[in-house]
Formats: structure tokens, C-alpha cells, sequence
């Protein structure tokens, strides 16, 4: 038997007056997916406990079958962990985002202009990375390149209370309110006081501005954690396998997990991603011996953050024909399969941020085919069945155990 999760990041939303109040998953047209909803389990789940952040690192551990409120240490450390940066005890890793700010002359009146700099390429923010390593790196803070935007810091015995705030969270908002504050907070404020005198004058941000391209102008700091201890998916469901993603957090996930993380070239984390590209390489760790690959894919969740209402439905549709269509012409190769589908949490277009609702999952085993009376793959006709999770971690179990 071989298992596929396909996690759909930030696909779940709200239903939308300019698609007659359908949400954009019931708007998609999605015929493989649909095809699953008519003879797979389909149902709701709540990936995200009471009182957790709803963010993709706690949804993704849970859909995984970690319980959060056992497992989750903050975000960054599992950034940390895919990019290859061993976290000693004491370490506190820190998302370090490239972002773009308004040019209003006092730091605390500026707005986020964007979080993602306009998603900078990895070679451009590396060489801001750089910059900032000559300027800030001492015996107890390390700065790391990572991958476009997403980058990390590492203080030595830092400050795991201080409270910050995820960039995506406050587009177009005045920062005043949402800089850090409490213990450690006067070192994060320095060095985002200090980036945003010389970033914007590095010539790599000149030449951005020169092709109309928004510059890099801050540093900003947020999801800090220290590396989590997780049971290995291997000793706990008896299954080898893959993690395939853009995004560090998931790889990072995975590797904590005990899965092997799957680099597929083309792989950017947004709508111009290789949707084939990282199909393929699943059906062939598949072919390779593995038993599950969990299959993440961020062009939903960057399009919600976003506002881009078209963006998000042309991810959605990519995602149905480019990866459920493909996995479903190459799966039966190898006997029974069961394939599940979710996103990990809703990312809203009109919030532009990552909410807590109960999001839809539906799974297909290929030697039992269930008569339903729904036949579209959606928020409402999931919840319509009835059958809900109100622990996530649980429905790996499900998935997995039957």
C-alpha cells in the first residue's frame, strides 16, 4: 500500500460576493478532485487547536499526526533544521524576513508595505543576507541565507517570550503597534532600525527599484522556537518516507520526522512553481521504495496573503490537474494507494492572513470506492457529510489505520 498527502496551503477560504458567494476551492473548476469527493471519505477537520497561532507550522505538524500542544516549539527551528544550521541547546532561531516598507521618516509610522519584498529572488537576498552578516554577526547572534524572503537568525540564549508579530499578518498597516516588545525587544528593534538605514542603499535594492521591482528595507523578525523532539513517522506509523516542498518549514517538519526531504528544481513556493515537476518526483520516491510522500504545495497561501483572487483559483486549478490529475494516471502502478487531499488552515483573500476554522479533506483508497451524495470538493459539500475531526493529528491515524 502506498500513501500521498497533498497539503493545498491556505486553500480553504471564505465564500466571496464576486464568485456569487462560492468560496474559490467551489469555484475552481477541479474535476480530478471532484472525482475523488464523489467516491472518497470526505469530511472536516480543525488542524489547529484552541488557542494555538494559526499558522502553517502548527496546521502542518498537526496534519502530520503530531498533536501541537505536545510537539510545537515555534517555526523557525524547523526553518533552521532544512536549511542545514545545527540549533545547540540555548540556540533560539528567529524568522528573519526581507520586507518592504513605506518611506515615511520615522520607523514607527512606516507601513508593511509588503512581506515578501516582492518575493526577491534567493540571489538578490543573499547578498543582503550578506551585507547584514558583515554588519550584525557576533559570538551570540548568526544570520543564515535562506530562500527569497525567508531568511534566519540564531541568538545564543535568546529571548523565547518576546512577543512578534508575522509580517503577512499586517499588510498595509502602520507597524507601530506590531514591532517587538518585552524581553530581548530592544535588540530585534536595533537591528530593524539599523537595516533600514543601509538596506535600502545596497545596490542590489538600487537596481530593484530601477526594473520597478519593490526593494528589500528591513529586516523583520518573528516565530521564534527552540529545535523540537518528534517521534519518527517512521517508528510511529510504520511507513518510510518523503516530505516534498518549497518552503523550509515543511522540509524542516519532515526531516524532524525522520523523512527524507525532496529538492525538485523549478520549485518556488508561489503560482510560477513546478506543479509536475514536484509530482514526478513523488511517484518516483514512491518508485524508489518509499511508502508515503506528503506533498506541499504554498502557491494557494501566497496568493491568499496576497489578495489575488485569480492567483489563488489558477493555483487551485494547477493543483487539480498538475498533481491530483497526474498522481491519479500514476498511482495505480504500483496496487492500492490511498491519496488525501487538505489544505492545512484557510487563508482568507478579504484577511489576507491565515485563520483557524476547520478546514475540508477528502481521501481515496483505491480498493473501496464510497457512494456519496456529494460529487464536488468544497468547504460546504465536506461539511455536509458529517464526518469531523476535532483533533487534527488524529486524522493521520485515520488516513493511515483506516
Amino acid at each position: 500500500m502506498k500513501y500521498v498527502v497533498v497539503l493545498g496551503d491556505g486553500m480553504a477560504d471564505y465564500p466571496i460576493p464576486e464568485l456569487d458567494y462560492k468560496t474559490p476551492l467551489a469555484h475552481a473548476r477541479t474535476p480530478n478532485l471532484d472525482f475523488l469527493a464523489s467516491r472518497g471519505r470526505m469530511g472536516m477537520v480543525k488542524t489547529v487547536p484552541d488557542g494555538m497561532p494559526p499558522g502553517s507550522d502548527v496546521a502542518n505538524l498537526s496534519v502530520m499526526g503530531y498533536d501541537p500542544t505536545r510537539y510545537y516549539t515555534g517555526r523557525s527551528p524547523l526553518e533552521a533544521i532544512a536549511m542545514g544550521v545545527e540549533l545547540k541547546p540555548g540556540d533560539v532561531a528567529f524568522r528573519c524576513n526581507l520586507v518592504t516598507l513605506s518611506d515615511e521618516p520615522e520607523f514607527t509610522q512606516k507601513r508593511m508595505i509588503d512581506y515578501s519584498s516582492d518575493e526577491i529572488t534567493s540571489a538578490e537576498s543573499a547578498q543582503l543576507i550578506a551585507a547584514v552578516k558583515e554588519r550584525f554577526d557576533d559570538e551570540d547572534i548568526r544570520f543564515y541565507p535562506g530562500v527569497s524572503y525567508r531568511h534566519l537568525m540564531v541568538w545564543t540564549n535568546g529571548p523565547l517570550e518576546v512577543e512578534l508579530t508575522p509580517p503577512h499578518d499586517i499588510s498595509d498597516r502602520v507597524i507601530a503597534e506590531y514591532l517587538p516588545r518585552g524581553k530581548g525587544s530592544e535588540v530585534l528593534l536595533g537591528l530593524m532600525l539599523e537595516s533600514n538605514r543601509f538596506l535600502p542603499c545596497h545596490p542590489v535594492n538600487q537596481f530593484r527599484v530601477h526594473r520597478g521591482l519593490r526593494p528589500a528595507t528591513s529586516l523583520w523578525f518573528w516565530g521564534q522556537g527552540v529545535k523540537p523532539a518528534l517521534p519518527l513517522f517512521a517508528e510511529k506509523y510504520g511507513l518510510v518516507g518523503s516530505v516534498i516542498a518549497a518552503v523550509d518549514l515543511t522540509k524542516g517538519l519532515g526531516l524532524c520526522a525522520g523523512l527524507r526531504a525532496v529538492n525538485v528544481p523549478g520549485a518556488t513556493g508561489n503560482i510560477t512553481t513546478d506543479f509536475r515537476g514536484k509530482t514526478r518526483a513523488a511517484l518516483k520516491e514512491l518508485d524508489d521504495g518509499q511508502d508515503f510522500v506528503y506533498i506541499h504545495i504554498e502557491a494557494p497561501d501566497e496568493a491568499g496573503h496576497r489578495g489575488e483572487l485569480e492567483i489563488k483559483i489558477k493555483a487551485i486549478e494547477e493543483i487539480d490537474e498538475k498533481v491530483i490529475g497526474e498522481l491519479l494516471s500514476g498511482l495505480p502502478k504500483f496496487g492500492e494507494y490511498r491519496l488525501m487531499v487538505l489544505p492545512d488552515h484557510p487563508t482568507p483573500l478579504s484577511v489576507r492572513t491565515h485563520t483557524a476554522e476547520e478546514v475540508p479533506f477528502v481521501i481515496f483508497d483505491s480498493r473501496q470506492h464510497y457512494p456519496n451524495k456529494v460529487s464536488t470538493y468544497d468547504e460546504a459539500s465536506a461539511r455536509s457529510t458529517g464526518l469531523r475531526f476535532e483533533k487534527g493529528h488524529e486524522l493521520m491515524d485515520y488516513f493511515i489505520k483506516g
